[in-house]
């Protein structure tokens, strides 16, 4: 007696009959244990389980390929790997030196306890040397305060983090007091997209596009002279009509244009912790695996660059 197997080939799939023996299994060399067709079913259900598809729409899914479908226990096997993979992506060493470091985060909605809940949000950070970008690490927590961003900055230093000149990051002041902590000595860079949005939060939506314009053009200035002397004259014009702008833009001087103390070609890479749409894209999708991969874990995520990271209780989360 034997067991039927389907051999899948490139001309198509041949039926082949795996004969049984009492002193043990039998198993041809030309089959694989896994193979080609059954390691393209577990990447299509890991990577909608990451995208954060229901398990109910994952069997959806595979009824569309051609297959009976898959229980949740089943999609809870496929995806059993994908915790080890994440473990080590987030636990590696860092080497080398990461010059610049970019910290900033958002809230998710996670499902927590059967409840889809608004709790938590993602960090990411990110550091630049030698002019490559990497994903340092990433973590969730409970919340977006000092005792977290302290304990990540802490992670990352006990990873290996070294070398750093420049933080960029919003104006939160749990973030500024962690950094200022953990990596004493370092400047400190305020974004300037979240700086623009404080601003614009301060004019008329009519005058917005207006303010935004005249604010950027600081940065287009080919010096330091130049830009310093371009804030104080847009400060000073905005006073007579938004004070509340200026006064901001009076106190932010410094904090936004610390990037000027570092090479002119640098420039654009430093000043905020927005990345490029094709970045961000692959940063989502790694934070959004994060999250929902890790059952023993708050709903709050982090994530960090190098610029020059499945079970049933795991956190449903899509963001990033």
């Amino acid at each position: 007696m034997g067991i039927d197997r389907n051999w899948d080939t490139r001309v198509g799939s041949i039926e082949l009959r795996v004969p049984r023996v009492r002193d043990g299994g039998y198993y041809p060399a030309l089959l694989e244990p896994r193979r080609r067709g059954e390691r393209a079913l577990v990447a299509v259900v890991q990577g909608a389980y990451i995208n954060g598809v229901s398990t109910r729409r994952v069997d959806d899914l595979v009824k569309a390929l051609g297959i009976n479908g898959v229980s949740k226990s089943q999609v809870s096997r496929l995806c059993q790997t994908l915790d080890t993979e994440v473990e080590r992506f987030r636990t590696r060493k860092l080497d080398g030196t990461y010059a610049y470091v970019q910290l900033d985060a958002t809230f998710l909605k996670v499902r927590q306890e059967h409840r889809r809940r608004q709790h938590g949000g993602r960090d990411r950070g990110r550091c630049q040397s030698g002019g490559q970008r990497e994903v340092l690490g990433l973590d969730v927590g409970p919340s977006e305060d000092g005792a977290f961003w302290h304990a990540f900055l802490r992670s990352l230093l006990a990873r290996g983090l070294t070398g750093v000149k420049l933080v960029t990051s919003d104006a939160h002041e749990g973030l500024k007091a962690a950094i200022a902590s953990v990596l004493q000595g370092v400047s400190w860079q305020r974004c300037r997209t979240h700086l623009m949005r404080n601003a614009l939060a301060l004019v008329p939506k009519g005058a917005q596009q207006m303010v935004a314009a005249t604010i950027r053009t600081v940065f287009y200035q080919p010096d330091t002279e130049s830009a310093r002397s371009t804030w104080r004259r847009v400060a000073d014009g905005f006073q007579p009509r938004w004070p509340r702008l200026a006064k901001l833009l009076d106190e932010a001087e410094d904090e936004v244009l610390a990037y000027l103390a570092f090479p002119h070609e640098h420039w654009r890479q430093i000043w905020s912790t927005n990345s490029t749409p094709s970045t961000a894209a692959t940063l989502e999708g790694s934070t959004t695996a994060s999250v929902r991969i890790q059952a023993t874990v708050p709903p709050f995520a982090a994530y960090g660059r190098h610029n020059p990271a499945g079970s049933s209780n795991s956190r449903s989360c899509s963001l990033v």
